[in-house]
């Protein structure tokens, strides 16, 4: 109160500052992983419409919504599945099943295979989410392998060895889309991959996902506040066997094939690494860890028989140097560039890209001069006639000298990078950001 010729005014208050817009920054880091997905999926057609770089887009395509439903699983409620492919292998099998006996669009043919899918989620789910943990990773991994028994003991349905196949330029068209051509089946594909990632990005989230994390968190918390973590549980299964289905029936009409392969525990392993290697804490990292992992599997195995080893090499060094991913690499990357600018970390950068493709070089010539002594001299086409590059497969005793330059240039390399990065931390401005409590 305040008194002005003896009469007393109430004192004002002072006006609250209005909420600042949001960072442009920050809405360029939301907008700018849709913008990437959407380039690696529409630009490379109009650049270079062959026919393999559409089979492996639309593999790629496929297995992003794979490794998204499964996230919903592993990052949102903590739940580590080994039968995840039967969700996809079903739901394509029953997609495939409805397209040759009635004859649906194919247009429509992923959304028959996500409901295929959540109907299997709905019986497996019911057994599976009774126990959380290792009990729920190991009921998985048994109801998986029924599945797969299932499918060999049942021919007429699943197809024995040759599998189901479709023809999905039979089925009704769109307009004067066909599909049959390879150009309009990946649009299709690329269409319903972007759907179903949108989707799962506005289910992700929902109060239902905020309840999901609390159950993965702290499940005993979460009853206590009135959650019932077992429904939760079971509502996240069918949710992810839908858009597994999905993800299955992607690859049918990719490849118009599904076989007993789709469901089997190679697949199942695949979605788990790719999930892995991308990291589940931030929504792209399994869409990062499904293009590594198709990568992989498509180009790699292109070159050279080895891509499984190396493969299993990449995906250890992923989980020793960054347990969270490449997603949660990146960020910890920019976050040390935003700190101290590019000008203060570009030792650290080049010193470490350095020793990484010193030592990758090292470890392909090792590997491949192996591969072409164990297998002969026809591993890879990259490669020469001994399966290494030319020079070094004439002798052994010079591929082995240049083996060991480069792993002692990559080991110093390294070593430079480390004492790069320790000065990085002790200098003044990274104390004083460490110690400051905002």
């Amino acid at each position: 109160m305040r008194k002005r010729g003896g009469a007393a005014e109430p004192s004002r208050a002072p006006a609250l500052p209005a909420a600042p817009a949001p960072p442009v920054r920050a809405l360029w880091r939301t907008v700018a992983p849709w913008l990437a997905l959407v380039a690696f999926l529409a630009v490379p057609p109009f650049v270079w419409p062959q026919s393999w770089l559409l089979a492996y887009l639309a593999q790629s395509a496929a297995m992003i919504v794979f490794a998204l439903s499964y996230n919903l699983l592993l990052g949102e409620t903590g739940l580590l599945s080994f039968g995840h492919a039967a969700y996809a292998g079903l739901g394509a099998l029953a997609a495939a099943q409805v397209f040759n006996r009635i004859g649906a669009p194919l247009a429509l043919l992923p959304l028959i295979g996500g409901f295929g899918g959540a109907l299997c989620g709905v019986l497996f789910g019911f057994i599976a989410t009774r126990r959380s943990g290792t009990a729920f990773a190991m009921i998985t991994l048994g109801l998986g392998e029924l599945v797969v028994a299932a499918a060999w003991a049942l021919p007429d349905w699943f197809g024995g060895e040759a599998g189901v196949a479709i023809d999905r330029a039979s089925g009704t068209p769109l307009g004067a889309w066909s599909f049959g051509p390879a150009r309009e089946a990946y649009a299709l594909i690329a269409l319903w991959c972007m759907l179903a990632s949108a989707a799962m990005f506005a289910l992700s989230r929902t109060p239902f996902m905020r309840l999901a994390n609390a159950v993965r968190d702290n499940p005993a918390r979460a009853a206590a506040i009135g959650c019932y973590p077992r429904r939760v549980r079971y509502g996240v299964v069918v949710v992810a066997a839908f858009f597994a289905g999905i993800a299955g029936t992607l690859g049918l009409i990719n490849i118009e094939l599904v076989s007993t392969e789709s469901v089997g525990m190679m697949r199942s392993g695949a979605v788990l690494i790719a999930t892995v290697i991308g990291g589940t804490s931030a929504f792209f990292g399994p869409v990062a860890g499904a293009l590594v992992l198709t990568f992989f599997s498509v180009v790699v195995a292109s070159v050279t028989r080895a891509w499984l080893f190396y493969l299993g090499l990449f995906f250890v060094v992923v989980v020793v140097a960054s347990p969270d991913g490449l997603a949660g690499f990146v960020e910890r990357q920019a976050a040390r560039l935003a700190m101290h600018g590019w000008r203060q970390c570009r030792a650290v950068y080049l010193w470490g890209t350095a020793g990484a493709l010193l030592w990758g070089a090292a470890l392909v010539l090792a590997v491949q001069w192996a591969y072409a002594v164990q297998f002969g001299g026809d591993d890879g086409a990259a490669f020469g006639d001994a399966g290494a590059p030319w020079p070094l497969a004439a002798s052994p005793l010079w591929h082995g000298v240049i083996v060991f330059m480069l792993a002692v240039s990559g080991a110093l390399a390294t070593r430079y990078a480390s004492r790069a990065r320790a000065r990085l931390v002790g200098r003044p401005d990274s104390a004083q950001t460490a110690g400051d409590p905002r």
